[in-house]
């Protein structure tokens, strides 16, 4: 099936990072808000800063994000040393080529991480990357209903 991941994880935190190198994977791209961050806060926890800094002692990183409000990813900027790439469009790849290309990557050596199927595991996967699919990284402060539009989008890649 087209969206379904090629793994699908609880977090970020739980990426075999191991696995991805045997794989010849060289780089990972991961969505912003709910993958990285919680959505909106602009902020990331002091675990995640030093997840991706260990992460990016090994593999070239990058932030995908659909948002477009330049404030807020200028925050997240300020936050980080990852170069993100607002506006993507995702599913849409043009922006996820344009990083694999500034970057010095390929596709097949490259893992999209995010937490929706419909947008960031299409992406990944239209553009030929690997796959990894978690769960948001504050699910447990999301209102019912965005849970429950989280459960309906994730039917799409049950077997």
């Amino acid at each position: 099936m087209r969206l379904k991941p090629d793994y699908n994880i609880e977090s970020i935190y739980d990426i075999d990072t191991k696995e991805l190198k045997n794989k010849g994977i060289k780089g990972i791209f991961f969505d912003l808000d709910s993958t990285v961050m919680k959505s909106k806060s602009g902020e990331f926890t002091q675990k995640t800063k030093e997840f991706l800094d260990e992460l990016s002692k090994d593999f070239k990183i990058a932030i995908i994000s659909n948002n477009y409000n330049k404030t807020y990813i200028e925050k997240v900027c300020s936050a980080c040393t990852i170069k993100v790439y607002p506006e993507a469009k995702k599913p849409e790849t043009e922006i996820m080529k344009s990083a694999l290309e500034d970057l010095e990557l390929n596709p097949s050596e490259t893992a999209m991480v995010g937490d929706r199927p419909l947008t960031d595991i299409l992406a990944g996967k239209r553009a030929g990357m690997v796959t990894i699919l978690v769960d948001s990284i504050s699910k447990h402060e999301e209102h019912k209903i965005v849970r429950f539009v989280r459960w309906l989008e994730r039917l799409s890649i049950k077997k």
